[in-house]
């Protein structure tokens, strides 16, 4: 999805509560990458691989000047002879801990093994962070320290266009709250007219 396309699916959404929710969403997947400096991992369940998700978050972290947003793609089934960067299997769910952040991407419920290596990897002090379109993801939002639900019936987002959103906002510098801060983004004197 383009940058305009994205900026129209924002001014259809605004004043919602979802525009807010996407974009908290997203704040909190930056900093809690920024924090922990230890990478993304992104993680779907055994039936959905968030491909998408992490193609938009690569393009972002490398326009943005954010390398940090840059997943890594865990895969539940790597095929024979896939390249690197799409290699990583489920195993690597076990080395995550402190400093690391997992973003768990879930339309429909996790698996119980896949709920254990989270688990463990929270244990170990990963951030846990989970995108969910499943009202009923208890078992998966008690392992996260911030999960966001998109039900089926929450038109007009849907659960691909909010990763579309959530995509873009960790790269989108929050609005300055006060006219001194926008003052002191400048590196040199603003011109006089």
């Amino acid at each position: 999805m383009d940058a305009l396309r994205v900026a129209v699916l924002r001014e259809v959404l605004a004043g919602s509560e979802w525009l807010r929710a996407t974009r908290d969403f997203g704040g909190t997947l930056r900093a809690a990458v920024r924090r922990g400096s230890g990478g993304l991992l992104l993680v779907g369940t055994a039936e959905y691989e968030p491909w998408h998700l992490a193609a938009h978050l690569d393009e972002e972290a490398a326009w943005s000047g954010l390398p940090e947003l840059a997943p890594t793609l865990v895969r539940h089934r790597v095929p024979p002879g896939a390249p690197r960067h799409l290699a990583v299997d489920v195993a690597r769910l076990t080395a995550a801990g402190r400093g690391e952040t997992l973003l768990v991407v879930a339309p429909g419920p996790p698996a119980p093994d896949l709920l254990e290596r989270l688990a463990d990897a929270r244990r170990a002090g990963a951030t846990l962070l989970a995108l969910d379109a499943s009202p009923d993801a208890t078992d998966l939002h008690s392992l996260t320290h911030t999960a966001l639900t998109i039900a089926p019936t929450d038109h007009p987002l849907t659960f691909d266009l909010a990763q579309h959103l959530i995509s873009t906002t960790p790269t989108t510098p929050p609005p300055p709250t006060r006219l001194t801060d926008v003052t002191t983004h400048f590196t040199t004197p603003p011109p006089r007219w």
